[in-house]
């Protein structure tokens, strides 16, 4: 982390307070942002020692953005990092601490959409039935793990909206998660007969070896009996999914990728899969369509004679 001197550190904590009261951002974003600032202010600071905060220009934004590329920074990051910047300069602004915002000028390097790393069905299936069969002895542990995948491959949630669940959220009755995604929009997605399995297992053999009197009514537990972190959700999916023969390296949100592909294989509606994914933008749901194509594609490529 960049070392600051105390005006622009105690400038970066006043800016983290206005991002968490502000609009609805998660705690990853405010991270990322302060993040961003924190470098925008390093990078002011390198170049001249004896810079005030008012001598943030265009010129020197384009160089920091210079420099982020030049350390390997991909497109999709540079655009945020751009996006990043001028919330900055805007709030500089707004605060009376530049007199007029060089954000305005600044523009962001195009992002290009990369093609997300999927299962494929038969190895999403793999995945499950790997996990179900760690889980065959009861152990506690392997049956939380087992309700991690079941659940983020049949729901197609963020890894952030699973961990956020409580036992409360699921409507066993109707097989229906009760989700606080984006902006704290609330939905529900359908889960099937494995992940209600999976659920009942652990509720009933696992989570009270877990539960502790401060564990709340939080669905998913760590050891300790905390809610679980979203970076043992990113662990297990990760151990589960190395273990099928030519799966691809993913994590929870390839497992979510993964769905979303299957349920358009399937024959779902866009539509429909938008609102289960709880995608503001039906732009971004269509990167799914993609997938699909893709794999058809590489399909026609090997089986057909006249490829």
């Amino acid at each position: 982390m960049e070392e600051l001197p105390e005006d622009l550190g105690a400038l970066v904590r006043e800016y983290g307070r206005h991002l968490r009261l502000g609009r609805n951002r998660s705690a990853h974003t405010v991270r990322a942002y302060l993040g961003d600032a924190r470098s925008l202010l390093a990078h002011l600071y390198a170049q001249s020692p004896d810079s005030a905060i008012g001598e943030l220009d265009l010129s020197l934004l384009r160089s920091w953005l210079a420099a982020q590329s030049a350390g390997g920074a991909a497109r999709t990051t540079m655009a945020r990092r751009a996006s990043s910047a001028r919330t900055f300069t805007a709030w500089l602004t707004a605060n009376g601490r530049l007199p007029v915002d060089p954000g305005l000028r600044l523009g962001s390097p195009s992002s290009h959409r990369v093609l997300p790393a999927v299962l494929g069905q038969r190895q999403a299936v793999g995945a499950m039935e790997a996990a179900q069969s760690g889980a065959a002895q009861q152990d506690p542990m392997a049956l939380r793990d087992r309700l991690i995948v079941e659940l983020l491959y049949a729901t197609g949630i963020r890894v952030g909206e699973l961990c956020g669940l409580d036992i409360d959220d699921v409507d066993r009755e109707r097989r229906l998660v009760r989700v606080l995604g984006k902006g704290n929009k609330e939905r529900s997605a359908p889960f099937g007969g494995p992940a209600d399995e999976a659920i009942e297992r652990w509720l009933r053999f696992g989570r009270p070896s877990f539960a502790r009197p401060d564990s709340g009514r939080a669905l998913l537990l760590g050891r300790r009996g905390r809610r679980l972190d979203q970076r043992q959700a990113r662990t297990v999916v990760h151990e589960v999914v190395s273990a099928i023969p030519g799966a691809p390296d993913i994590g929870p949100h390839g497992l979510r990728h993964s769905a979303a592909t299957h349920l358009l294989e399937g024959g779902a509606d866009l539509r429909v899969v938008q609102e289960l994914l709880g995608h503001a933008s039906m732009a971004t749901t269509q990167l799914y369509t993609h997938v699909s194509v893709e794999r058809l594609r590489k399909v026609h490529d090997q089986a057909h004679p006249r490829a």
